[in-house]
């Protein structure tokens, strides 16, 4: 039947992500090989799951349209398979109530997987360091969301280096309706690829340091043109977030989401203000957060 349950219940928060800076650096076996900065931000899905008595994996989705999602294309519900798998332990029924737009390169899928990880090994008694490798299995950011904060990603994403910031940062993201292809945003890359850049290694240092215009100038996604080029609500986000006079801006992952730099958040409320109104577009004032997932 296999391992019993340690608790009646687990419960995670699991954060938002965005790519402050995200270059490439090549391709490795079929995929992209990156060098990004990360930070968690104060967005975030909920996670909740309770054992069941056989080795089933029920997972229910709320909010989002993910609902909408089937579930053999679910990273949650191949998260939690691969842990009872893995560790041959009971099952869990799993509910998400998601706040994190899918599409939007703020990692949702990638959360998603994470927070069930982490909940079955509070659920069972697993370590971290055990549900690593389940989390490399599950996408290229699911080991970063483990543990979120700041990072610097390489690899796939899957090589995490952690860095610690002594400043909190604002922005307010943009999320226009509709998500995108991070297959296809590639593809367009590879159409007319980047110069390798420094931008990753400067923010990072510049992080580090508490650098607020270290930070906001390095700030850079190689794969924003492309997913511009495939959105005409990236390209319009973006549009909107330069003209909100941001410290910095950029698209986050492969878009569809925008996010705008400000020193301060009562600034980010302000430039909030002056997107009510836009049709199709979400404007949500979030601040980084030191740690990805909370129990």
């Amino acid at each position: 039947m296999g391992e019993r349950a340690q608790k009646s219940r687990a419960v995670c928060r699991v954060f938002a992500k965005v790519n402050l800076s995200l270059n490439i650096s090549g391709v490795r076996g079929g995929y992209h090989l990156i060098d990004s900065v990360a930070a968690s931000v104060s967005l975030f899905d909920e996670v909740k799951a309770v054992p069941r008595r056989d080795g089933l994996i029920n997972v229910y989705m709320h909010g989002m349209g993910s609902e909408q999602i089937p579930p053999e294309r679910n990273n949650a519900v191949r998260a939690g398979e691969l842990f009872v798998s893995a560790r041959g332990t009971c099952g869990a029924d799993i509910e998400i109530r998601k706040n994190i737009p899918q599409g939007a390169g703020l990692g949702g899928s990638s959360a998603d997987a994470a927070g069930v990880l982490n909940a079955l090994a509070e659920l069972y008694g697993a370590e971290r360091e055990e549900i690593a490798p389940l989390a490399e299995a599950c996408g290229s950011d699911t080991r970063y969301m483990l543990t979120g904060g700041f990072a610097r990603l390489f690899g796939r994403g899957e090589r995490v280096q952690p860095l610690l910031s002594p400043k909190t940062y604002h922005m307010l993201l943009l999320v226009p309706q509709g998500g995108t292809s991070a297959a296809a945003c590639y593809r367009q890359y590879d159409v007319a690829p980047d110069p390798l850049r420094a931008d990753s290694a400067r923010l990072a240092a510049a992080l580090v340091r508490g650098d607020f215009a270290g930070v906001c100038g390095n700030v850079y996604n190689a794969l924003g043109r492309a997913a511009c080029a495939l959105s005409e609500g990236t390209a319009a986000a973006l549009e909107l977030a330069r003209s909100l006079s941001p410290a910095a801006c950029a698209v986050t992952g492969s878009g569809s989401a925008v996010f705008a730099l400000f020193e301060t958040r009562e600034l980010c409320l302000w430039a909030q203000g002056h997107c009510r109104g836009k049709k199709g577009l979400r404007a949500l004032p979030v601040s980084t957060v030191a740690q990805g997932c909370r129990m």
